[in-house]
This record gives structure tokens, C-alpha cells and sequence, in this order.
């Protein structure tokens, strides 16, 4: 080989070396960009769909249908039956409707006791509050 040989193949060599690092930069960079380009077709698909929804929830007859569904709200007048599973209702319960023994079920008395038993005067404790603020100036620290 010839020097003029190894001098074309030495600056070769160095140039893939300098440039490598630079083209793999670049594509790290494209499959970010395009990586955030998929992120905001994304989101952009994302607020159409919360546009579209706003826009049911603005018409007054898919509102009263949601009531209905969601609420068991019922126009004056009318009257509303639910209809319940056979596996969840107690068929040994003999106190007349499946709406008391639900009721029953859920309403308990140590659950309402708890609640109205208090351990301090909280209503003491308001009134003194307000009386302190309607009485008292404020203190200014300097």
C-alpha cells in the first residue's frame, strides 16, 4: 500500500469516528420528535372527545336521561320501580318488602349513636368564637 492509500483510509476511519456520535444524537432526536408528535395527535384526540361530551352535558334531554339512569330521578307524576337481582335479595326475609330489609340492613343504631355522642361543647365552643370576634380588636405586632 501507498501513503496516499492509508491517508484516505485513516481519514475515513477518523470521520466515522468524529461523526458517529452526531448521527446518533440525530436519531435520538427524530424518535423524540416523533415520539411527542404521537403524544399530541393523543391529546389532541383526547379534547374532541371531551368537546364532544361537553356538548351531550349542555343538551338538557341527555342530562334529565342521565338523572333518570344514574339517580332514579322520576318527573312528577310518574313512578319509578328498580328492579333487583334474585341472588341478592334474602328469601327467608318475611317483613313485608325488600325495600325495608335493605333498609333495615343499612340503618344501623350503633352507627347513629356514635355519631351524635360528642366529647366536647361544640356549640358552646361557636358561640364563644363569635363573641370573641365581635368583641375583641385585633392585636397589631410591630
Amino acid at each position: 500500500m501507498n501513503a496516499q492509500t492509508i491517508t484516505v483510509a485513516s481519514m475515513v476511519v477518523l470521520g466515522i469516528f468524529v461523526l458517529a456520535p452526531q448521527a446518533q444524537l440525530w436519531f435520538e432526536q427524530r424518535q423524540n420528535i416523533a415520539d411527542l408528535e404521537d403524544q399530541v395527535k393523543a391529546s389532541k384526540e383526547s379534547l374532541t372527545h371531551l368537546k364532544v361530551q361537553r356538548n351531550r352535558w349542555n343538551d338538557p334531554a341527555f342530562v334529565r336521561a342521565q338523572a333518570r339512569n344514574r339517580l332514579f330521578y322520576v318527573m312528577p307524576g310518574e313512578v319509578s320501580y328498580v328492579v333487583m337481582d334474585l341472588g341478592t335479595v334474602n328469601a327467608s326475609d318475611n317483613s313485608g318488602t325488600v325495600g325495608e330489609a335493605l333498609a333495615e340492613k343499612t340503618n344501623s343504631t350503633d352507627i347513629s349513636t356514635k355519631i351524635s355522642a360528642t366529647k366536647n361543647d361544640w356549640m358552646g365552643s361557636l358561640v364563644q368564637t363569635v363573641i370573641r370576634a365581635g368583641v375583641e380588636s385585633p392585636v397589631i405586632k410591630q
